[in-house]
């Protein structure tokens, strides 16, 4: 019997290791552990915990369509598989690489353990297009610039997906409930979401095939407006596994559009290179200077950035929008960091913990880099002086304001001329003033950096 170990792979197609579990056993186990210690201080967070729960919902389906099931259990993961191993004639574990710092040393750690008990242990690749660590320069390095990696990453063969295999009888085994996980939030807020998106492997097929038919051939020229539906939104079906990134890349590369996109799909592989090489930096900015910054701890106005209460219409609209439907437009999620980290002077962890936790989507290399790259002080991050004017951004990528009255009721009805400042109108509004003002935040945030 050979088990296979899901961690992000919540898929039947484009699975190396299922497909070679199902070439090599006479019996197949499919198994999910749930397992609180998987990312440390980065557990997984309530948005993400309630895709997941719905993810595992739409996998155990699918298993049972092929006259399978898929296992499940919480708690140790070495303690699960070795249970199951202790009680049934598993001579194979195998599972897709996972290249989270953290994750990939447990697993290490793990793989050594079941070899002690005599099972073989097979690791392989398959939830990017080439895997970490993989691409590095000429000079023998990790590339530390986009650019030069995508280029590189380009001239790689990516290899074509693989089908979903006949799968072996699954053993008689114990299989647990997906309830029994516990993920669900207990408090239901999540009820938007559940309207918005459709978590699991034929939502995420829908969502591919809707992209490249409509949306594709104008990425590149509407991505950057949050009110038009012109991006994708396969970001989380990518990262719980349910498309994997080579189905995304074929279904893609050839068709009219395609650059401006693949290059966004590229910069998940640019984020998990650079975690691979620098794993300090999910918690610690990667250019050491910036720890001497003179960071200002603020939970008063933190609070307020996190509830949409900034005054600043672009910001407060896509802090609102990530709270109720646990996805933000990326163009909104620059202007809402460059305030955090630049108007607000709060250290840029704060936001990526908050992020972690509302995002559907949250990714801990995507998530890092994004939050560093915002900040200056990641790799081939923006410039310190880059410090995003929330009118500026407003008025030029919602010119009418249609995505901020989609998010803040109190400002619907205002006029179009001062929907970005609507302190500005003489009216009376149910809408609280500028939190800073932005000019002089600007000034004090240029001032520290320039004395690094």
């Amino acid at each position: 019997m050979i088990i296979v170990w899901h961690h992000r792979d919540l898929r039947l197609e484009d699975n190396p290791a299922l497909t070679h579990a199902a070439k090599e056993g006479d019996r197949l186990l499919p198994l999910y552990i749930h397992d609180l210690a998987d990312e440390g201080n980065w557990s997984i967070g309530a948005a993400s915990r309630w895709w997941l729960h719905q993810s595992l919902l739409s996998l155990e389906e699918r298993y049972n369509k092929k006259k399978s099931f898929l296992a499940l259990r919480a708690g140790d993961s070495f303690t699960a598989l070795s249970e199951i191993i202790k009680s049934h004639k598993v001579t194979e574990v195998c599972w897709v690489e996972r290249s989270e710092p953290l994750l990939r040393s447990r697993d290490t750690l793990i793989a050594k353990k079941l070899e002690k008990l005599g099972v073989k242990v097979t690791v392989v690749g398959g939830n990017y297009l080439v895997d970490p660590g993989k691409i590095r320069t000429g000079k023998d390095k990790p590339y530390t610039v986009y650019t030069p990696f995508y280029k590189a990453l380009c001239r790689e063969e990516v290899a074509a997906p693989l089908r979903a295999p006949s799968l072996p009888p699954p053993p008689r085994v114990k299989r647990g409930k997906i309830s029994d996980l516990d993920l669900l939030p207990e408090i239901y807020w999540y009820q938007e979401m559940e309207q918005l998106w459709n978590p699991g492997r034929d939502g995420a097929k829908k969502s591919l095939k809707a992209f490249v038919s409509r949306q594709l051939s104008l990425y590149g020229q509407l991505r950057d407006y949050p009110s038009k539906e012109s991006t994708s939104r396969l970001s989380p079906h990518l990262h719980f596994g349910e498309l994997s990134p080579r189905e995304v890349w074929h279904s893609v590369k050839d068709k009219k559009g395609a650059e401006p996109f693949l290059r966004e799909l590229v910069w998940r592989e640019f984020s998990n290179n650079f975690l691979f090489y620098s794993p300090e930096a999910t918690d610690n900015s990667w250019r050491k200077s910036f720890e001497n910054f003179p960071w200002r701890k603020n939970d008063k106005a933190l609070k307020r950035w996190q509830q949409g209460m900034t005054g600043y219409p672009i910001v407060d609209a896509g802090m609102r929008q990530l709270w109720r439907t646990g996805w933000m437009h990326n163009r909104v999620r620059m202007i809402t960091a460059s305030f955090l980290v630049k108007d607000l002077m709060i250290h840029w962890l704060e936001g990526a913990k908050w992020f972690w936790d509302t995002l559907v989507d949250a990714d801990l290399a995507n998530n890092s880099q994004g939050w560093q790259w915002v900040a200056g002080s990641g790799a081939d991050a923006a410039p310190f002086f880059r410090v995003f004017n929330p009118v500026i951004q407003g008025k030029r990528f919602d010119p009418d304001g249609e995505y901020i009255r989609q998010y803040i009721p109190e400002l619907k009805e205002l006029p179009s001329r001062y929907i970005h400042e609507p302190w500005e109108a003489s009216v009376s509004l149910d809408y609280p003033d500028p939190i800073v003002d932005h000019a002089a935040a600007r000034k004090r945030a240029l001032d520290a950096f320039n004395n690094l």
